[in-house]
């Protein structure tokens, strides 16, 4: 069965399960700054979507970027599930309370130097008036999650890593390119969601 193909209410419950039993990966960078995002999903009329943020040009690292909301760890943190949901909050006004986390994915290493851990959660309305902060963000992308597992979205991207050249998956929205750390981020929780499609 397609994830399309699944009500909201049991798609959510399968991946909570999913990820309950899936043992994140952890970066070795332990020098890094910690950081966390959050994938959030919500399903809308046309099915699953994937909210997306693109930086702005007045931020310290990434300008212009396709991201996850998220950043780093503040001090007065309890937790990296904390800093996820803070972050999302200050940058695109999701209310903590109005997400149902429902896992983590693999911990990444990103080239600017932080240890990024990644949370899935799941937006308990829609539609949701979204308020983005300016300074951060200068747009949002609402993707659907059947794109995104399309075959044809992902392209390769290559660059250049220590003399030599790397392929990195990234992804077509439009005019966008997702690349880079959260194309990696995406690519393993696509990764997840397959195995929902193997087992159904």
């Amino acid at each position: 069965m397609a994830l399309q193909d699944r009500t909201a209410a049991s798609l959510r419950e399968q991946l909570r399960d999913a990820l309950a039993t899936y043992e994140p990966g952890r970066s070795d960078r332990r020098g890094a700054r910690p950081a966390a995002v959050l994938l959030l999903l919500y399903e809308r009329d046309d099915g699953l979507h994937l909210l997306f943020q693109e930086r702005s040009h007045q931020v310290e690292h990434h300008k212009g970027q396709i991201s996850f909301p998220g950043g780093a760890r503040d001090e007065g943190d309890d937790s990296a599930a904390f800093t996820a949901l803070r972050e999302t909050h200050e940058e695109v006004g999701v209310d903590p309370e109005h997400v149902d986390l429902l896992g983590e994915i693999d911990e990444i290493w990103t080239i600017s130097d932080f240890r990024v851990r990644p949370f899935v959660g799941w937006l308990r309305e829609w539609p949701y008036p979204f308020r983005y902060a300016p300074r951060e963000v200068a747009s949002l992308l609402e993707v659907p999650v059947a794109h995104l597992a399309h075959p044809a979205t992902l392209v390769d991207d290559i660059r250049e890593v220590d003399g030599r050249r790397v392929v990195f998956p990234s992804y077509r929205w439009g005019e966008h390119l997702i690349w880079g750390a959260t194309a990696r981020i995406l690519t393993n929780f696509l990764d997840v969601c397959r195995t929902l499609e193997a087992d159904s």
